[in-house]
C-alpha cells in the first residue's frame, strides 16, 4: 500500500518516528520517497548515521517546524501521505510553558492540515494520546483539540481525494520520559518512587503503534479516530518487575497527572463502534454518503454499550510481573535482568 507512495512524518526523529521510518523502509521497499520532518538537526544527524541517504535513496531529511507553514509547505511539496506525530508532550513542561504546547500542539495541527490540503496530499494520519480523553493537564487539553481539528477537516476539503484520521492509543513502552527507563535508571539507586499505588496505564509497543497508524492508513474512510484494545498495567507491577529487591517510596501523583488513564469516554462510546482488535470513534458530523451502518457491516463491527468506557483501570487484559519483565526484555533492554 506504501510502495510507490511519497510519505513525510512530521516529528521524524521521535521515537515514533525512527520506528515508522524503520517499519517503511522494511515493508515497502519501493516506497517512493521518505521525509523525516523535525526541527532537530543533531537528531537528523544521529538517525542519518543509521538510516543514510546511501543506503537508502528514498529517504530524505528536512529540518523544520510545524509553527512554520511556509516551511511546510515546501516540504509538502509532491508528498501523497501525511504521518503527524510531532507535539509538545512532557506534561510538566507544557503545564510551565503553556503557549509553547498551544503554538505546537495545535496552532502546529492547524498548519499541517491547511498546507495538506493546499498540497493535494491524499491522506493525513495524526497521532494522538490516552491523555487527549477527558484531560486534566494542558498537554492532553492541546491534543483534544488537535484530534479536533484533524477530524473536522474533512469537513471543508471540498471534492478533493483527501482524508484525515486520528490514532489514539497509550503508554509506549520504552519512549523516552516513560516510566519504564526511569524505573531502570532509579533501579541503580536502590528506591523505586511510586506516585500512588493504585495507579494504572495502558501498554503499547512501539512496533503495534505503528502497525496501527499503518493499518489506518490502509482502512480510514476520513474522519475516525483509531483506539487499539491493549492491556494495562499496575504501577507497582512495573515496580516488582524491574526491581523486586529496592524499596518503594510513594511520592504522591505529580500535577495534571491522572490516577488511571482513558481512551473512550462514557459520551465518546454514544459515538464508537468495537471492533475484534480495536474501536473506533466516529465522527458526530460526518459528511460519509455511506453512513455508519456501512461501515460496521464492511468491517464487521457493533456499536458500543451506553455507559461504556474504556480506562486502565477497567481493562479486560491486564500485563503480569513475568510479562512486563519479557517486553522489557524484547522492547526496552536486552540486557534487562532481575
Amino acid at each position: 500500500m506504501l510502495n510507490g507512495k511519497s510519505i513525510l512524518v512530521t516529528g521524524g526523529t521521535g521515537s515514533f518516528g525512527k520506528a515508522f521510518v524503520k517499519t517503511v523502509l522494511m515493508k515497502y521497499p519501493e516506497v517512493e520517497r521518505l521525509v523525516v520532518y523535525s526541527r532537530d538537526e543533531l537528531k537528523q544527524f544521529e538517525m542519518s548515521q543509521e538510516f543514510s541517504e546511501t543506503k537508502y535513496p528514498q529517504i530524505r531529511y528536512f529540518i523544520g517546524d510545524v509553527r512554520d507553514r511556509d516551511r511546510l509547505f515546501r516540504a509538502l511539496e509532491e508528498i501523497d501521505i501525511v504521518v503527524h506525530a510531532a507535539a509538545l508532550k512532557q506534561v510538566p513542561a507544557c503545564e510551565y510553558n503553556p503557549f509553547e504546547a498551544v503554538k505546537t500542539n495545535i496552532l502546529g495541527a492547524q498548519n499541517v492540515i491547511e498546507t495538506a490540503i493546499a498540497c493535494n496530499i491524499k491522506k493525513v494520519v495524526a497521532l494522538s494520546t490516552d491523555k487527549a480523553a477527558a484531560p486534566v493537564n494542558l498537554y492532553g487539553a492541546t491534543k483534544l483539540c488537535s484530534d479536533k481539528l484533524f477530524i473536522a477537516a474533512n469537513n471543508f476539503r471540498g471534492k478533493r481525494d483527501l482524508k484525515f484520521s486520528v490514532v489514539r492509543y497509550g503508554n509506549v513502552m520504552g519512549s523516552r520520559g516513560s516510566v519504564i527507563p526511569y524505573f531502570l535508571k532509579k533501579k541503580q539507586e536502590g528506591i523505586i518512587p511510586i506516585t500512588d499505588e493504585r495507579m494504572t496505564r495502558f501498554n503499547i509497543t512501539i512496533e503495534d503503534g505503528v502497525n496501527l497508524v499503518i493499518f489506518a492508513l490502509q482502512n480510514m474512510w476520513g474522519g475516525e479516530l483509531f483506539v487499539p484494545k491493549i492491556p494495562s498495567y499496575r504501577i507497582t507491577d512495573v515496580a516488582e518487575a524491574i526491581a523486586p529487591l529496592c524499596r518503594t517510596e510513594i511520592v504522591g501523583i505529580r500535577p495534571g497527572e491522572k490516577l488511571h488513564e482513558e481512551m473512550i469516554t462514557e459520551m465518546d462510546a454514544l459515538n464508537t463502534i468495537e471492533f475484534e482488535k480495536y474501536f473506533t470513534i466516529l465522527p458526530t458530523m460526518r459528511d460519509w454518503l455511506w453512513g455508519p451502518k456501512e461501515f460496521m457491516r464492511v468491517f464487521n463491527g457493533t456499536p458500543c454499550s451506553f455507559g461504556f468506557k474504556y480506562s486502565s483501570n477497567a481493562n479486560s487484559e491486564w500485563l503480569t510481573v513475568e510479562q512486563i519483565r519479557e517486553l522489557i526484555k524484547l522492547h526496552v533492554d536486552p540486557s534487562f535482568s532481575v
